[in-house]
């Protein structure tokens, strides 16, 4: 596997391990599906019951600031280890919202503690994969975030279907704290930087032709944050991330009000959203080293405009409306699969831990695009303001990332 005494069975593993954490945090994603029973049981408003996820999002994107640095400095594996603890002590102390019925209680133990947890253990995904895959690292960063969007996609189910009609609120919390700590500390297990000069067997930089990959620079935080490349690519995070958030959570009224879907064809647009933003993001790795990070972008954004833009127009059938949630949901699977590795080429990956928390705080401040929304659709009575405001972000974030293409050289 290397021409240096490898440190795992091979390094597929690491991947590996990162899908896994990345799966305990799109389960904690899932968090629609607790709303209504939390508003029936508390008599708590919508507002209040949506309020821990709102936080959980804040604190990940923020979070993973400090825990890109800690994982930087202490490696994977510790910081992995804290996250996953950290993850069973919130979801715990979360499951004892019976005794405390308040939102605060579930924004301060699911938001605030799990939100950290969270970070704690996704910050290791995107460093490690890229150390132990240089040769094809696009492709294998995006395998080991690709949990997320996939677990959005079987564990709401899972959690609507059988825990709270079984198990109730308190019951699914906790072993939603189980499961998180047990699968977390077996990809801590897993987790581990290669040795200093590692390279894979048989290969060198030289062999990358088209340079998709390649690091321009080796950059440290301080760096970062003087460089004009990384607010051109900070705003183009949170103008296509906020532009798909604010339109997710309105599809399936969309379906519902105005297609005149039954609740369960409408949910479908949300089901193929999830699937196109998990199962996406290895096929998005894969092209972008093939292609070039930069190139991947504008073609997608491009396309995601167009969608956003004739929304109205376009999705007039279910048909149609599940085409469109597919296009959103290929957005989503481009920016988070590919950034960090646009991260690794622009600043390379001694402090990719940090860095890349620095470029994804966007999503901190994409995390209230869903309010946003809603208020739109509410001042209007109309969905279509929401989806042209998505569709102008998007064409902002296309002339971005042309910028980066022409102005900055990045493939």
């Amino acid at each position: 596997m290397s021409n240096n005494k490898p440190y795992v069975l091979t390094r597929w593993s690491i991947p590996f391990a990162g899908f896994l954490v990345a799966l305990m945090g799109g389960f904690s994603y899932a968090w629609g599906v607790f709303i209504v029973p939390l508003s029936e049981k508390y008599n708590w408003s919508t507002a209040e019951a949506s309020l821990p996820f709102t936080v959980y999002i804040l604190f990940l994107a923020f979070i993973m600031l400090p825990a890109g640095k800690l994982q930087d400095k202490y490696g994977p594996k510790k910081i992995s280890i804290i996250g996953s603890i950290l993850f069973f002590v919130a979801y715990g102390l979360a499951s004892l919202v019976g005794y405390f019925p308040s939102p605060w209680w579930l924004v301060f133990t699911y938001g605030v503690l799990g939100g950290t947890a969270s970070a704690l253990t996704y910050a290791c995904t995107a460093p490690t994969a890229r150390k132990w895959f240089p040769d094809k690292s696009g492709f294998a960063i995006s395998v080991a975030v690709s949990g997320v969007g996939l677990a959005a996609l079987f564990v709401a189910p899972l959690k609507a279907d059988f825990l709270l009609p079984r198990f109730g609120i308190e019951k699914t919390l906790f072993f939603m704290g189980i499961l998180a700590a047990v699968v977390c500390l077996f990809a801590s297990w897993l987790f581990r930087d290669p040795p200093v000069g590692w390279t894979p067997r048989d290969w060198t930089p030289k062999q990358n032709k088209n340079k998709t990959s390649e690091v321009r620079n080796e950059a440290t935080p301080i760096e970062v944050l003087k460089s004009p490349v990384f607010y051109t690519m900070w705003f183009v995070f949170l103008l296509v991330i906020a532009g798909g958030m604010m339109c997710i959570g309105l599809l399936p009224a969309f379906g519902e009000k105005i297609l005149g879907l039954t609740p369960i064809e409408a949910s479908i647009a949300i089901s193929i959203f999830a699937g196109f933003n998990g199962l996406g993001r290895p096929l998005a790795g894969y092209l972008s080293d093939k292609f070039g990070v930069v190139w991947v972008m504008i073609l997608t954004y491009s396309l995601q405009s167009i969608a956003f833009l004739t929304f109205h127009l376009f999705a007039t059938t279910a048909i149609t409306l599940y085409i469109s949630s597919a296009m959103f949901g290929w957005g989503v699977a481009v920016t988070l699969a590919v950034f960090p590795t646009l991260t690794a080429i622009c600043f390379g990956t001694k402090n990719l831990g940090v860095n890349y928390g620095l470029v994804i705080t966007a999503l901190g401040i994409g995390a209230i695009a869903p309010a946003i929304g809603s208020w739109i659709f509410d001042l209007n009575g109309s969905y279509t303001p929401t989806f042209f405001s998505a569709g102008i972000m998007s064409v902002v974030g296309v002339g971005l990332s042309i910028v980066l293409k022409k102005k900055y050289l990045l493939s």
